[in-house]
């Protein structure tokens, strides 16, 4: 019999087959033109490396509803394109069509076919997921966007005096967590969402208080954004998305002690999700470790950057910086400088290198709040 950790954990790194869903509700009469558009849309990812194929469907209940669903060879490659430029400026023709929208990822575990058909090409569609993932019914996710150099301290002070939304979404959604941080001009929101993570969003930007900051940090990003536009609203927020690829935890209730950092990882040219990959392999390693101080970590990744969020038991000079940044042992530092923009990277050779940058890539923290029953 397998036996399966008991470590909270979820992963885009193991190699397992994806399926993706993608649920639409339409306008009224709209219908065609959101045919003509995907007609569009279909041969363009049919080209994408890693897509193996993907079906079209309307409900038979319902005729605005659709469904798009979609197999590719991994995570990895379908995370890199949906993620891309290329992408957003690919769906453009589909956001005058479309009311609403959902998207949902899976790994794919098992699969039944007819026993007359002919066996699926294991190695052309990629492998299964091995075995289930223990999950807490969390959703991770992070926004990421810049402000124009010189309005950081303005903008750092913004961003902490808000006041926290009511928590509880819906009778299944709550809000439990939101991490603030800043490195140079760069700001990266993580939350944390028990339920649905697009009804929490949804409700967290609804909010008056929300909505206050929002607009008096619009004349200081870099990004122009009209959030009253559904268009430019749309395009900001899927660019400033910033995904979790890599979560692991303990099977038990987050110590109110533990210290939350991110780190913020600025990758080579094209080796982002290298990075992120290489730093989830570490983490796996060190969580096998029952002495580690790192009670979790969540890798976010994004095209060429990564930030890395570790909640710890001790302080972060009581650590191995290694240890903290990920890098434990000669040759993976070497695979990191590789992946690393040289000029962030520096040396990595001695125990003072391994602390200048660990205190280099340490984000700033802003504002940490937890639900009051989180």
């Amino acid at each position: 019999m397998t036996t399966v950790s008991e470590r909270i954990s979820q992963s885009a790194f193991d190699g397992s087959r994806l399926r993706v869903v993608l649920m639409l509700d339409l306008h009224e009469g709209a219908q065609q033109r959101f045919l003509e558009a995907y007609e569009y849309l279909r041969n363009q990812v049919a080209s994408v490396p890693g897509h193996i194929t993907d079906q079209l469907c309307q409900s038979i209940e319902n005729p605005s509803q659709w469904l798009i669903t979609s197999e590719w060879e991994s995570a990895p490659p379908f995370l890199a394109w949906v993620n891309s430029e290329e992408h957003v400026k690919m769906v453009q023709p589909l956001h005058g069509c479309v009311r609403n929208t959902r998207s949902l990822r899976f790994s794919v575990l098992r699969e039944t076919s007819n026993v007359s058909a002919p066996a699926p090409d294991a190695h052309a569609k990629g492998r299964l997921q091995a075995a289930p993932r223990v999950g807490d019914g969390v959703v991770r996710h992070a926004l990421t966007f810049t402000v124009k150099p010189g309005s950081e301290s303005m903008v750092a002070e913004i961003l902490a005096g808000y006041s926290s939304p009511e928590s509880q979404v819906d009778d299944t959604t709550r809000l439990r967590r939101t991490s603030l941080f800043m490195h140079d001009n760069r700001v990266v929101r993580a939350v944390e969402v028990q339920g649905d993570l697009v009804a929490a969003l949804r409700h967290v930007s609804e909010q008056p208080e929300v909505r206050a900051v929002e607009e008096a940090i619009n004349p200081y990003l870099e990004q122009d954004r009209d959030l009253t536009d559904p268009n430019s609203a749309r395009v900001f927020f899927t660019r400033a998305a910033l995904p979790a690829v890599h979560h692991i935890g303990t099977d038990g209730p987050e110590s109110r002690d533990a210290r939350r950092h991110a780190l913020y990882y600025p990758a080579k040219e094209g080796c982002g999700m290298a990075l992120a990959r290489l730093l989830a392999g570490q983490d796996e390693l060190a969580a096998d470790d029952p002495t580690c101080p790192i009670e979790g970590s969540t890798i976010f990744q994004r095209d060429d950057i990564v930030v890395r969020l570790v909640d710890l038991r001790a302080d972060l000079d009581e650590i191995d910086p290694d240890l903290v940044i990920g890098v434990r042992g000669t040759r993976k530092r070497g695979v990191f400088k590789r992946l690393m923009d040289t000029d962030e990277a520096g040396g990595l050779t001695t125990d003072r290198e391994l602390a200048h940058f660990l205190a280099r890539s340490d984000m700033d923290l802003i504002t940490d709040r937890r639900a009051p029953d989180s």
